[in-house]
């Protein structure tokens, strides 16, 4: 069973996983909250599965670069950030922040932010779906030989 609290933070943690480093970096601000880095930004890869037609059945379409880091802040709670791509610190920011909005009341300013940055994403996201949508050809609706 989920629980509200793991859902909001996966969803927050996966604002973070799409937000570039300069967002990430412009959501924490200038000064950075003292931290300890419990495991250092550390690069590999994972496998990235896909589906025929979306919904068939899975296939193993290859390999993405990731980026994960552990930190902890000063008030002892953690931090965990899991990236796309070689960006050490960004990942490094993403934890900062992760264990900054569990420390942050739900509706605080930090919180609304991640939102803001939600739906900038959603749209974006919404806007790339709809340029792909417009370029589909419908081979069924084409007369056949007579």
């Amino acid at each position: 069973m989920m629980t509200a609290e793991k859902s909001e933070r996966q969803g927050w943690m996966a604002v973070l996983s799409r937000a570039s480093r300069a967002e990430i970096a412009a959501l924490l601000g200038p000064d950075l909250p003292e931290h300890e880095v419990l495991k250092a930004p550390e690069i590999g890869t994972v496998m990235v599965e896909g589906r025929a037609g979306g919904a068939g059945r899975r296939f193993n379409l290859g390999e993405a670069t990731v980026t994960r880091c552990v930190v902890r802040l000063a008030d002892g709670l953690m931090g965990f950030s899991y990236a796309l791509g070689r960006d050490a610190r960004k990942a490094r920011l993403a934890a900062i922040l992760d264990a900054r909005l569990q420390a942050q009341a739900p509706g605080s300013a930090l919180h609304q932010a991640v939102g803001a940055l939600a739906a900038r994403q959603a749209t974006a996201r919404d806007l790339a779906s709809r340029k792909a949508a417009a370029t589909k050809v419908d081979f069924f609706t084409l007369v056949r030989g007579a």
